[in-house]
């Protein structure tokens, strides 16, 4: 789930805290760069009429994911968006691999009565030789793709839908409607690491 990348280290990636660098101590401590938007709260209600924003924030992350990174070299591509935290290169990898696995939820979830969902070690996963060095585009285009599909599918949910569950090992049994308002908030969360890191960085 989001935010299990907290305490990892990156030792691949020199990261020095000089003067010219905009993390100085002062920085870090008036600001939370491991959730910029505030933390997800499962225990929420989704209202359905909120429904239809939380799918259009769902399918306009592909375009908003692209303009995030757009003109940026490889150089600010392995940047961390915080100290010890994954480069926006793993970012945009994690966005892909993390939807996939969302996507694959709901469908299971609507097939089957409340399965048993796989987790994943998102933290290993994003230091898999291709989540740190596959040029982005592979996952734009990924993102790309599985968001058409995704919210295609999400659009024709019904209410009754919505109530269906899958039983996540950790979590225990999660709406859809649920899972639908994390993952509009999982790609501002991580949208926001990387317009952050842009601001941050004066990078234009």
């Amino acid at each position: 789930m989001p935010g299990s990348e907290k305490t990892r280290r990156l030792p691949c990636y020199h990261f020095s805290m000089d003067a010219s660098y905009p993390w100085t101590s002062a920085n870090i401590l008036s600001m939370d760069l491991s959730y910029p938007v505030g933390k997800f709260d499962f225990k929420a209600t989704v209202a359905p009429e909120s429904r239809p924003q939380l799918i259009e924030e769902i399918a306009a992350v592909p375009a908003r994911y692209r303009d995030a990174v757009r003109g940026l070299d490889d150089g600010q591509l392995n940047t961390p968006y915080r100290p010890d935290g994954w480069t926006v290169r793993q970012v945009v990898h994690h966005v892909a691999d993390s939807h996939m696995n969302a996507y694959i939820r709901f469908r299971l979830a609507l097939t089957e009565d409340s399965p048993i969902i796989k987790p994943y070690e998102q933290a290993k996963w994003a230091e898999l030789r291709d989540a740190k060095t596959a040029p982005v585009e592979v996952s734009l285009e990924l993102i790309d793709g599985l968001h058409q599909r995704w919210v295609e599918l999400l659009r024709s949910l019904s209410d009754a839908d919505f109530d269906r569950t899958f039983r996540h090992p950790e979590l225990g049994l999660v709406r859809l409607d649920t899972n639908l308002a994390l993952y509009a908030w999982h790609g501002r969360h991580h949208l926001a690491h990387i317009t952050g890191l842009r601001d941050r960085m004066g990078w234009k």
